[in-house]
């Protein structure tokens, strides 16, 4: 184990030795250094920070009062309604569309709400529906941002990417910004476009040189035909309205999306974690700063350390790469047959001989977020002193839950 890592095992220990497990904490420095970087590689353009990779109050508002970033991508429009209610901020971009309701009736009854919170469209259906719940004649103008998808179709039916949105061309983005700045009651005031196959794809996944040429062969193609299609898809739309905001981008991207004159502000929330996914990237690489511990309760044979839980899993394609990583002390790794556990996981190699029941694992979990839907409080860690603060969780909100 490196210095810097026994280091921070220590200082964690320390920090959080009068709590129980499980506990998880956010390392305060690591994370307004991470918060710095990303600022500097943003080409000077705000960043808007993404609140399903926090999930945190405390921490949103930290973030919000760094220099280079500003507002905040919401996950859900109650999560935007909450946050705005609860002072964090008075701009929120809602990232993905929305059929709630209760709260688009409650966004087009409230002035303050929705001057602040624009929603994200990508067919008339959705603005169909708002009409439908609340008449344009009888509400407030509500504020939308299109999506343009950014995957990348090379030739034929090879698609690399999410499929997001089905508006993918100038063509498609100017027919529908026209359609929206001919309905009452609604304002197009935004375009955003994230580009998964190079923000959410590591390109340096470890021992494997060559899928890592490939992924970056890949990236730069995409790339390149993105930065066409998303300006000529931004210029087709102001042709019908004066946008705001065109937004792009996410940690794994942030350099390269920062450069693409078309884009005015970039999306960031991950890296702000620093979780294990992003060990696979080459340009840069967060500081770890989000952990959880969990407590060794048996020590069932040789070379074996059993801890109490452990199956925090991330979302997403359900293989090995979403398992948490066991980080302190160095040297652990699952058992092939049993992995994470919900209730224990056992822990294996030769450091497991020097863990004793009581003793503690720490783990990073491999997306940012998620980790916040398994606790009620996260410990802020500023040198040896935590400081408990409350996760959406801990505040009685799940927003996906």
């Amino acid at each position: 184990m490196t210095d810097e890592r026994r280091a921070l095992q220590g200082r964690l220990e320390r920090a959080t030795a009068h709590l129980e497990t499980p506990l998880a904490v956010l390392d305060l420095a690591a994370f307004d250094a991470n918060a710095a970087a990303l600022s500097a590689r943003s080409s000077g353009k705000p960043i808007r920070v993404a609140s399903k990779s926090v999930r945190c109050r405390a921490l949103l508002e930290r973030v919000l009062t760094r220099p280079g970033w500003r507002g905040v991508m919401a996950y859900t429009l109650p999560e935007a309604i909450w946050l705005v209610r609860a002072g964090v901020t008075d701009d929120v971009l809602v990232a993905y569309p929305t059929v709630d309701r209760t709260a688009i009736g409650e966004l087009a009854k409230d002035p303050h709400l929705a001057a602040a919170i624009a929603l994200m469209v990508d067919h008339p259906a959705h603005l169909d529906l708002v009409d439908q719940v609340a008449p344009g004649k009888n509400r407030e103008t509500v504020r939308l941002c299109l999506e343009l998808d950014a995957a990348w179709h090379p030739a034929g039916p090879l698609y690399v990417g999410v499929r997001r949105s089905p508006i993918r061309s100038a063509a498609q983005a100017g027919a529908l910004a026209r359609r929206i700045v001919a309905r009452p009651g609604f304002a197009l005031v935004g375009m955003m476009s994230y580009e998964a196959q190079i923000a959410g794809v590591g390109d340096a996944p470890p021992n494997q040189a060559l899928r890592a040429r490939a992924i970056r062969l890949m990236q730069r193609r995409s790339l390149a035909e993105l930065v066409e299609r998303r300006g000529a898809a931004v210029a087709a739309v102001r042709e019908h309205t004066t946008l705001e905001f065109v937004n792009g981008g996410g940690t794994g991207s942030m350099g390269v999306t920062g450069a693409d004159p078309s884009v005015t502000e970039v999306a960031a929330g991950s890296g702000l974690y620093g979780p294990a996914l992003f060990d696979s990237y080459a340009t840069w690489r967060p500081k770890p700063a989000a952990f959880f511990a969990l407590s060794v309760v048996r020590r069932p044979a040789p070379r074996i350390a059993t801890v109490l839980g452990g199956g925090w899993i991330a979302s997403g394609p359900t293989d090995a790469s979403r398992r948490p990583t066991p980080w302190l002390p160095d040297g652990l790794a699952y058992r092939g047959n049993e992995g994470a556990g919900e209730v224990q996981t056992p822990l294996i190699g030769p450091v497991a001989d020097s863990l004793r029941p009581g003793d503690r694992v720490w783990f990073r979990h491999a997306k940012a977020g998620e980790l916040c839907e398994h606790v009620n409080e996260l410990q802020l860690v500023d040198g040896d002193v935590a400081t408990p603060t409350p996760t959406y969780r801990g505040e009685g909100h799940a927003f996906l839950g």
